[in-house]
């Protein structure tokens, strides 16, 4: 089976069987699944696009006919995945733990270091459809990938970390990936303690600046998704984190536009958007 070829019933059983915040991984699939067809695409994926076909998706972002906020979501999106890209592989981290990791195929797709062990946590119905496509397509990780079934509400998740092998004394790098937003506040400060916990001087974790989501504008076709937003610690998280024994840098959205030489859509204007790389003391 190809990219490009339509999904077999028993795909698309399993994608419907993706809870509605599961599912919002099935969009930003859609936007790595486009930007990865674009002529000198920041990144490529190769296989977003198998996880939108078989879950019987529209193919591309602008089928929809976006409007404003979704064009700054897109562009976040693309922009988002290349600076994460960049940051996890200049971590040099041996471990890395990708937290909701959706259908996140870096395992796959980045060229890591000899040694590494990638830890992979979601919920069962998304691990279970992320690796019956990736196994339908041939997909062989690049490290040592372990996917764990696991609910990061639920407290015991860290121990599933550690009867697979994770190692707290050692350096880590932690991926959460558009992840925050859909929690609420105290949920994402216990999830945040705990990944301190978890993690030895020198780990680092690659998070989002909040957003005040009670000013997220209301568009046709976004508000399936944004009206899952919780807001997690919003625009406090860097100040959160340290006061909790990391050390937090923010890179705005813009300069990580610039730097690809990607302008940003005008509608985006003064964006305070941008992302938090710390480090744990």
């Amino acid at each position: 089976m190809t990219n490009q070829e339509p999904a077999g019933p028993a795909e698309t059983a399993t994608a419907e069987r993706l809870s509605p915040v599961s599912r919002t991984a099935l969009a930003v699939a859609r936007v790595r699944a486009y930007e990865s067809a674009r002529p000198a695409p920041l990144f490529t994926d190769p296989y977003a696009l198998a996880f939108v076909t078989a879950a019987g998706a529209p193919p591309r972002p602008e089928d929809a006919r976006p409007g404003p906020f979704a064009r700054r979501l897109l562009a976040h999106g693309i922009l988002r995945t290349r600076h994460y890209d960049d940051r996890l592989l200049a971590a040099g981290a041996r471990q890395v733990v990708v937290l909701a990791a959706g259908l996140d195929t870096r395992a796959h797709r980045l060229p890591w270091p000899d040694g590494t062990r990638l830890f992979e946590l979601d919920l069962p119905p998304v691990l279970a459809f992320k690796d019956e496509v990736l196994a339908a397509h041939g997909a062989r990780p690049r490290c040592d990938r372990t996917a764990l079934p696991a609910d990061l509400t639920d407290p015991g998740w860290p121990d599933l970390l550690a009867a697979a092998g994770f190692d707290p004394a050692q350096p880590t790098a932690w991926l959460a990936e558009g992840l925050l937003v859909y929690l609420d506040a105290d949920q994402a400060a216990r999830l945040l303690t705990t990944v301190g916990e978890l993690s030895a001087p020198g780990s680092r974790l690659l998070v989002e600046q909040g957003r005040d989501v009670t000013r997220t504008p209301a568009e046709e076709g976004l508000t399936e998704m944004t009206s899952l937003w919780r807001g997690g610690l919003g625009p406090g998280t860097a100040d959160w984190l340290d006061a909790h024994g990391w050390a937090t840098r923010f890179t705005s959205l813009g300069d990580v536009a610039t730097a690809h030489g990607r302008p940003l859509p005008a509608e985006a204007g003064a964006t305070t958007s941008g992302f938090l790389e710390a480090v744990r003391a």
